[in-house]
């Protein structure tokens, strides 16, 4: 699907549909939760969780990693929009689990000539890689100390979800 495909979409239905649906609502999310989780296309949190618009901020990135923006996006949620708890989803079968940083890196520098100044934090274990985001977030100083973070593996092909608990 190309990008117009999208646009005409827009125009047909989308505009009405969330206008509509946006109408009334605070930009602050009214279950006080961030959910954390991977920009996979098979993942609808939603669904997964039964969401309506306004109900909490949804951050997506590959594989659902705790970087720096993630941690920058949830310190103004929390304390700008009054977020208090955090959901760390990331899921089995996730690309990021299919290379390494190293090798990543060294086939953008091979065909680019250049090497990124980030790092692509891929991972072998979503549970282990869920284990240190929660550790992460906890120790941060920015982010507020009450609240609660709980993460999670989702089971991409049954849908369920298994609770990591924390190192």
């Amino acid at each position: 699907m190309s990008n117009d495909e999208l646009l005409r979409r827009h125009d047909a239905t989308g505009r009405d549909r969330c206008a509509g649906a946006a109408a009334g609502l605070a930009a602050a999310p009214s279950l006080h939760t961030a959910v954390v989780t991977c920009m996979d296309c098979r993942i609808d949190e939603q669904a997964l969780f039964g969401l309506e618009p306004g109900d909490v901020h949804v951050l997506r990135n590959a594989g659902g990693v705790v970087t720096d923006d993630v941690v920058r996006s949830l310190v103004i949620s929390q304390r700008k929009l009054g977020t208090r708890e955090v959901l760390l989803v990331q899921h089995t079968g996730c690309g990021m689990a299919t290379f390494t940083d190293d090798e990543f890196t060294e086939e953008l520098a091979q065909e680019t000539g250049l090497v990124p100044s980030w790092r692509p934090q891929a991972f072998a274990d979503a549970a282990t890689n869920v284990r240190r985001g929660i550790t992460r977030l906890s120790s941060d100083p920015f982010l507020l100390k009450d609240i609660d973070i709980r993460g999670f593996v989702l089971d991409i092909e049954a849908f369920t979800l298994t609770e990591v608990t924390p190192a």
